[in-house]
């Protein structure tokens, strides 16, 4: 409750007219045309640092998107006497002047890099006027702000993994046109990670550790959420931790982040007959004894989408497994398998 009172208290001041240091930008937020530096936001009172500004809540995901082992920084900040509206199965609604950040980062300990991290991009979701925008923000060498990136950008990332391999990310800051490749719902643009499943948590606040939706409510950044508490609300496990969650449920966790905003019934592969969200129940819809719609190398020659008990026999593994453009999924996001990932669903199909 003293968060959510610090926050309301830096959103009222600048209701108010007076404007506190950290504290949001609303007419850069709603401006048509975007900021050139993340900074003129306001959304952070040490971008460097990611301590975010008055008004701005820090949250996680229970199962997160796979992207090249980048770890990340999610935010989210909804105007003043506004609420995002609770949805128990698709993403909450969030009105008009709504902000989601996410920057992407990755584990250094040199002396040049901001709190043992490198910041790589910082990506906003702006829910304007007319709909939501995608915004990526690259940070300098520096550390010490973030420029717009229209166009994208590429780089060469050193990833050192805990068996002391040390792998090389060819990673895509994508560009404003490439995020509508994922963030599509229909022709709507809109995001895809804050579902009340994947939020349905404790986070570690400065205060203490608190669920994340109780919280958002306290905050008054959401409503309608139902009454029960926690237990009643629904939730994913988290993919990594057999303790949260049984094989089969874990494995349809990771799909439904990493995979189902593409292959959902009004996605951008709608047409391949692969719907893989957390809701489906039909096994033949997650592709169990289900050919492909089309042929080719994305195939790999391969009869079943997936082919119980033999993932090597499977489609999905085939693809999930594979770093090669032409055949990897997902196909925008990553350039590195992700090992463990592909690990968990090749045990799953294993045992199906």
């Amino acid at each position: 409750m003293k968060r959510a009172a610090h926050i309301l208290l830096g959103l009222a001041l600048w209701a108010g007219g007076v404007l506190p240091a950290g504290a949001v930008n609303m007419e850069a937020v709603l401006s048509k045309r975007p900021a050139a530096t993340l900074s003129a936001y306001g959304l952070f009172e040490d971008g460097s640092a990611q301590r975010p500004a008055k008004g701005v809540l820090p949250y996680d995901l229970i199962t997160p998107l796979f992207s090249d082992y980048a770890e990340k920084r999610r935010f989210v900040f909804v105007p003043e006497g506004k609420a995002a509206s609770y949805d128990g199965e698709d993403i909450f609604s969030f009105p008009v002047g709504s902000v989601l950040v996410k920057t992407f980062t990755y584990k250094d300990e040199s002396a040049a890099a901001a709190h043992g991290l490198r910041l790589i991009e910082t990506r906003l979701l702006i829910h304007g006027e007319d709909g939501w925008l995608a915004y990526p923000y690259v940070w300098n060498e520096a550390q010490s702000e973030a420029v717009l990136k229209v166009a994208g950008a590429r780089m060469e990332i050193p990833v050192p993994r805990p068996d002391g391999r040390t792998l090389t990310a060819r990673y895509a800051v994508p560009n404003v046109n490439q995020c509508k490749g994922c963030h599509v719902s229909g022709k709507t643009l809109e995001p895809i990670g804050p579902k009340a499943r994947n939020l349905n948590h404790d986070f570690a606040y400065e205060s203490g550790p608190a669920n994340q939706l109780s919280t958002w409510q306290e905050a008054g950044i959401l409503t309608g959420l139902p009454e029960g508490g926690p237990g009643a609300w629904p939730r994913v496990p988290d993919w990594s931790d057999p303790e949260s969650g049984g094989l089969a449920a874990r494995a349809r966790a990771y799909l439904d982040v990493n995979c189902a905003h593409c292959h959902k019934e009004d996605g951008p592969a709608k047409t391949s007959g692969l719907f893989l969200t957390w809701q489906e129940q039909d096994p033949a819809k997650w592709g169990v004894h289900k050919r492909p719609v089309a042929a080719g190398r994305g195939s790999g020659g391969l009869a079943f989408d997936i082919a119980p008990g033999d993932p090597e026999a499977s489609i999905l593994h085939y693809r999930m497994n594979s770093a090669d453009p032409g055949i990897m999924m997902p196909e925008l996001g990553r350039s590195l398998i992700h090992e463990e990932g592909v690990a968990l669903i090749r045990v799953w199909i294993e045992q199906l």
